[in-house]
């Protein structure tokens, strides 16, 4: 795959939606309203910044009367260098949610991760990144949480499992700025961190990490990892499943204040 070609294909299609929206009469907001996205999104794409996803295509070309074009375009991109296209999607959906619903149980959430403690992370991967790969991956991961920067960030909540929290990923030094950046997370608004203790018997979480997200449409969607790769969830059952299990998780999480008091134990003893 050639990146350069990616980026000029992106280019190119976001030149065809910016020729037909100026056709259809509309703006950037006005069409974005439409369509239900950021008019950031729209700008983006038509900048050639952001790749145009299948979904939102497809919305488009009935918005635009483009009869099929852009979802033609969509699905003649080339697959792009840094991420898999599940992953890119998932991520577009991020950037836009109004809720999003974090539970992990073996590293701190990657909207949460400080630099140093992501850097360690991905440096440790099997088979190793090269140098190139890995800048891309943490410039990737670090943009995700530029959602906290905008104007309505989504509300959000993370439920953490006590062992990720003790494991000293990068070091002495890593690990306590890590827990530090948490802490301070912690007292944002319309931001819930919990702690899922160690001493728990039984819990909701076992099966692993997972993320529910809902869109500005109002869409519930999900997103799981594991060692054979990460799957996008948008069947409802199964969506209504990991809700639920999301909500069981809460409960059998500490409060948000005591979980801010382990994390003050913790830091005390670095």
């Amino acid at each position: 795959m050639n990146s350069k070609k990616n980026r000029s294909t992106m280019r190119m299609l976001g030149a065809q939606l910016k020729a037909a929206r100026m056709r259809a009469g509309f703006t950037q907001r006005v069409l974005a309203e439409t369509a239900l996205v950021d008019e950031e999104t729209i700008a983006s794409i038509e900048q050639g910044r952001r790749r145009l996803m299948m979904p939102l295509s497809r919305s488009l070309d009935v918005i635009l009367d483009t009869k099929g074009t852009l979802e033609a375009g969509v699905d003649n991109l080339p697959e792009i260098d840094q991420f898999p296209l599940f992953a890119e999607e998932c991520m577009l959906h991020e950037r836009e949610a109004i809720a999003l619903s974090w539970y992990d149980a073996l590293v701190v959430p990657g909207l949460l991760q400080t630099e140093a403690y992501a850097r360690a992370l991905l440096s440790s991967r099997i088979p190793a990144y090269d140098d190139e790969e890995l800048e891309t991956k943490l410039a990737g991961r670090l943009s995700r949480q530029e959602i906290m920067q905008r104007k309505v960030p989504p509300t959000m909540s993370f439920v953490v499992w006590e062992p990720a929290l003790l494991w000293p990923n990068g070091g002495r030094e890593t690990h306590h700025a890590q827990l530090r950046a948490l802490r301070e997370y912690s007292e944002l608004p319309g931001l819930s961190f919990q702690i899922l203790p160690l001493n728990r018997t039984s819990h909701a979480g076992d099966a692993g990490p997972f993320t529910l997200l809902e869109t500005p449409d109002h869409q519930h969607l999900a997103y799981t990892e594991s060692q054979r790769g990460s799957q996008w969830v948008s069947d409802p059952d199964e969506v209504s499943i990991l809700t639920r299990k999301y909500a069981m998780l809460r409960t059998q999480a500490l409060t948000i204040e005591d979980s801010r008091s382990l994390l003050d134990r913790l830091l005390g003893d670095q």
